[in-house]
C-alpha cells in the first residue's frame, strides 16, 4: 500500500469518527430539548445542618417559580445559584442538570466561629466577619459572647457590619476565639464571655468561683498567659475560690480581689 493511500485511509477514519461524535452530541442536545425537569436533588458539601433539602426546595418554589416539568435546558442555573446564595447560612451553591432529568444543587454552608447574643437577638459570625442569623434547624457549638455587644445588628441581618469601629472590634473577637480554639485548653474551659457596659470582656470558667476581667479583646496571648499563671502560681498558694475576680487587662499585672 503506497503512502498516499495510507494517508487517505487514516483521514477517512478520523472523519468517520468525527461524524459519529457529532451525531452522538447532536442526539444528546436533542434529548436535552425533550427531557423535562423531574425535581431537584440536593447535596451538602459539609457537616452543618443550618438548611435542609426541604429548605432548598422551598426557597426555589417561592423565589424561582415552577421548574418541575420545564425543559431541562431552559432552567436558569445562574438564577438558582443567586437565589440560594442570598440565604444567610449558605456560602455558595453549584447548580447543574443531569441527563436523568434532575436539577442538582450542591450546597456549601457558612462555618460560624462565634455566636453573639445581644438581648433577645442572636446571630453568628464566620471567620471573615460575615454576620448571619441563628437557624431553627441547627445550633453550632461555638463560643458565645453576650451582654453589651457593640454591634448594630438586627435578628435577620446578614452581611458585614457597617462601621470601621464595629469591624475592628469584631475582627479582634474573632482573633480571640481563634486563639482559644487553637489552644484547646481555653476553648474547653471558658463557658461564658460577657461584654460589660464599659466594654470589658468578662470570662467565666467552667470550674471555680472566680471570673476573669479580660478587658478589650487585645493583647490576647499575653492575657491568656496571665490567666494560666493565675492557675499555676496563685491558686496553689491561696487555694481555689480564694478570689472572686482576677483582672488581667493591665499590662504586666494580675489583680486579684476577694
Amino acid at each position: 500500500m503506497n503512502k498516499g493511500l495510507k494517508i487517505a485511509l487514516v483521514t477517512a477514519r478520523f472523519c468517520a469518527l468525527g461524524l459519529v461524535c457529532y451525531a452522538i452530541s447532536k442526539m444528546n442536545v436533542e434529548r436535552r430539548h425533550q427531557v423535562t425537569c423531574a425535581g431537584v436533588k440536593v447535596e451538602f458539601a459539609d457537616g452543618f445542618n443550618f438548611v435542609t433539602a426541604e429548605d432548598i426546595e422551598g426557597y426555589l418554589k417561592k423565589e424561582y417559580g415552577t421548574y418541575v416539568g420545564q425543559r431541562l435546558d431552559s432552567l436558569d442555573l445562574a438564577k438558582v445559584e443567586k437565589i440560594l446564595a442570598g440565604k444567610g447560612a449558605i456560602l455558595k451553591t453549584d447548580a447543574y442538570t443531569t441527563p436523568d432529568g434532575y436539577l442538582n444543587v450542591k450546597v456549601y454552608q457558612r462555618e460560624p466561629v462565634v455566636r453573639f447574643q445581644k438581648g433577645n437577638t442572636g446571630f453568628y459570625a464566620d471567620e471573615k466577619g460575615f454576620i448571619f442569623p441563628l437557624q431553627n434547624n441547627y445550633t453550632s457549638r461555638v463560643p458565645i459572647v453576650d451582654g453589651a455587644v457593640p454591634l448594630s445588628v438586627t435578628a435577620d441581618y446578614k452581611g458585614e457590619v457597617k462601621t470601621p469601629q464595629e469591624k475592628l472590634w469584631l475582627s479582634r473577637v474573632i482573633a480571640m476565639v481563634a486563639y482559644m480554639d487553637g489552644s484547646k485548653v481555653w476553648a474547653e474551659n471558658i463557658s461564658q464571655i460577657t461584654v460589660e457596659p464599659d466594654g470589658d470582656l468578662v470570662m467565666v470558667p467552667r470550674e471555680g468561683k472566680e471570673v476573669f476581667i479580660f478587658g478589650q479583646p487585645t493583647e490576647i496571648a499575653a492575657k491568656f498567659e496571665k490567666m494560666g499563671k493565675y492557675y499555676t502560681a496563685i491558686v496553689p498558694d491561696k487555694g481555689e475560690g480564694h478570689y472572686s475576680t482576677v483582672n488581667v487587662k493591665y499590662k504586666d499585672q494580675i489583680v486579684c480581689r476577694k
